[in-house]
């Protein structure tokens, strides 16, 4: 590679990277509702070369019981405010807390640190909703004001100064969701990430039938959807097709029927918008007998092979 060309290649690295680096965020920008949370903030730089003196983190609505760590050499200050609503926390109700968090010190614009506090997420916030904290570094003479909340879908990255986000993800080991409507009983209903674009998903869950007579599974709904189909795969010579199953799925009466990847399975046809993992999206499933039922879908990783891949 001539010098040319790898500076080049360099300043295109450069020109990649250096916004990643250069914004405040979470050491781990995950959390789960009703849950304490440990958030460590990571400044990597000064404004505009000079040191940081102050760092004012402000604590959104429905995140509550926060408190900073102190930290040696600066001055921690906070704010206390009423809470829009009261949050239940250990079984008690609490209307108020720290609002804004203020450490006040001197950081270098070539040094690296990080400032923590605890927190906890109430139920204000579900799988696949992402809460942000507006941070504002004050430095001799300049501010960096990192307030940017992304609109939905766009990229936190496109913007100049996004503020610090945590996902909230679905706790790992949770209870499986279970729904019984008549002599039905739903189990485990669940569904991969869709990578962008993707104009179809899957869903998959246990269905058992505990009554005398047959019911059908015909379909159902989801408002990400255009329609939800019950699918079928099915191994033609050497490759693997899927069709609708005509007619809808029989549940018979003392059976258990499973929904899975490979096999029988929902297709959620015309996606608006990509399922993301974590998150829990509602929607419903028509049976025959037993009529609209509702349903949550927890959305796990991709894994394996996605949807949109197989072959009609």
């Amino acid at each position: 590679m001539t010098s040319s060309r790898l500076g080049a290649f360099a300043a295109a690295l450069i020109a990649v990277s250096s916004p990643a680096l250069a914004h405040v965020s979470f050491e781990n920008g995950q959390a789960t509702p009703n849950s304490t949370y440990k958030a460590t903030l990571r400044i990597p730089h000064g404004c505009e070369g000079k040191p940081t003196l102050k760092l004012r983190v402000r604590i959104p609505e429905g995140i509550v019981a926060v408190k900073p760590m102190p930290k040696a050499g600066w001055k921690l200050e906070t704010t206390k405010g009423a809470y829009v609503r009261a949050y239940q926390v250990q079984g008690e109700a609490v209307s108020e807390g720290v609002t804004d968090i203020v450490w006040t010190g001197s950081l270098d614009d070539g040094h690296y640190d990080e400032f923590v506090f605890q927190a906890r997420f109430t139920d204000a916030y579900q799988p696949g909703a992402t809460v942000f904290f507006p941070v504002v570094q004050e430095c001799d003479g300049a501010v960096e004001e990192w307030t940017q909340v992304p609109t939905e879908g766009q990229d936190p990255h496109s913007l100049k100064s996004p503020a610090a986000g945590v996902r909230i993800v679905a706790a790992q080991g949770a209870a499986p969701a279970m729904v019984k409507a008549g002599s039905l009983t739903l189990e485990q209903p669940w569904s991969r990430a869709t990578p962008g674009g993707a104009k179809v998903g899957g869903g998959y869950l246990r269905i058992t039938n505990t009554g005398t007579v047959s019911d059908r599974l015909t379909g159902g709904s989801l408002p990400v959807a255009s329609k939800v189909e019950v699918h079928e795969m099915r191994l033609e010579g050497d490759v693997m097709r899927m069709k609708a199953v005509e007619g809808g799925l029989e549940i018979k009466p003392g059976a258990t029927v499973e929904l899975k990847p490979g096999g029988l399975h929902l297709m959620f046809m015309d996606l608006k918008e990509p399922l993301k993992e974590g998150q829990t999206v509602k929607g419903t499933l028509t049976f025959e007998k037993a009529g609209s039922i509702a349903v949550e879908y927890t959305v796990r990783g991709m894994g394996g092979a996605a949807p949109a891949e197989h072959k009609h």
